[in-house]
């Protein structure tokens, strides 16, 4: 038996008001945080760089930005070389309710080589428009995994098992990474558990960046979804070709 290790994983870019915050809410639940920086300006560097010197993040700065998947997956391997066996990847923009990280703790526990995926509860903060692509996210990973095993495949609040993470090995660095990666999992065998959890957007005033560009976001999101569905396609044939040579 594997003894397991779990860390949250926050991937960050130029959020100097909320970082910090969000790292010492996480440690009220979840005492040990890694902290990728994917290249923030000054004062996002900065605000990274003092949790590395207070010891209340383990800190690993990128040079230049990745984007959130690219973050992410280097994320991964970071969290391995430190001997955790889980990542519990949350955004650094406060938007998600830390309050819920024992419930998913106990879930990824029960259950510790499924993917734990957070299904975002919104409030009346959220954008029209983020949800109305959520939707249409979600009707291409029915498709692409053959059925509805991932209610909501974009929200940035999930446990990963870090070797299946690792051996998924997504392609995207933006957005896109999100929904790419539970695919793959999925794919490789990845059992998957869906938990509601709040989601409520923050103001500018209050810290929120949202880096997520539309055009740009939902055209990337779009062309991963092609290339998975036309994979799953030929997936499909394949495994009929081999059941019928069997």
């Amino acid at each position: 038996m594997i003894a397991l290790r779990f860390c949250a994983l926050v991937p960050t870019y130029d959020n100097p008001l909320t970082i910090g915050p969000v790292v010492d809410r996480i440690r009220e639940h979840l005492a040990e945080v890694l902290v990728v920086d994917d290249g923030s300006a000054d004062a996002g560097r900065r605000a990274v760089e003092a949790l590395a010197a207070t010891g209340r993040a383990h800190v690993h700065r990128l040079e230049q930005n990745l984007g959130k998947g690219g973050a992410v997956k280097v994320g991964f391997r970071v969290a391995r070389e430190l001997g955790f066996t889980h990542a519990f990847q949350i955004d650094a923009d406060g938007q998600h309710d830390v309050t819920e990280i024992p419930r998913f703790l106990v879930a990824a526990s029960e259950q510790p080589d499924a993917l734990v995926l957070g299904v975002p509860v919104f409030d009346e903060t959220a954008p029209a428009g983020r949800l109305r692509g959520r939707l249409i996210s979600r009707f291409w990973t029915d498709l692409e995994t053959g059925g509805r095993v991932i209610e909501d495949p974009l929200c940035g609040f999930r446990v990963y098992p870090l070797d299946a993470a690792l051996r998924a090995n997504a392609r995207a660095n933006r957005m896109e990474f999100d929904p790419e990666i539970a695919v793959r999992m999925i794919w490789n065998g990845c059992r998957v558990v869906n938990l509601r959890t709040r989601v409520r957007y923050l103001s500018p005033a209050e810290g929120g960046v949202s880096h997520f560009r539309m055009f740009r976001d939902n055209v990337l999101i779009s062309l991963c979804h092609a290339r998975l569905f036309i994979t799953a396609v030929f997936r499909v044939l394949t495994l009929r070709r081999l059941r019928r040579r069997e």
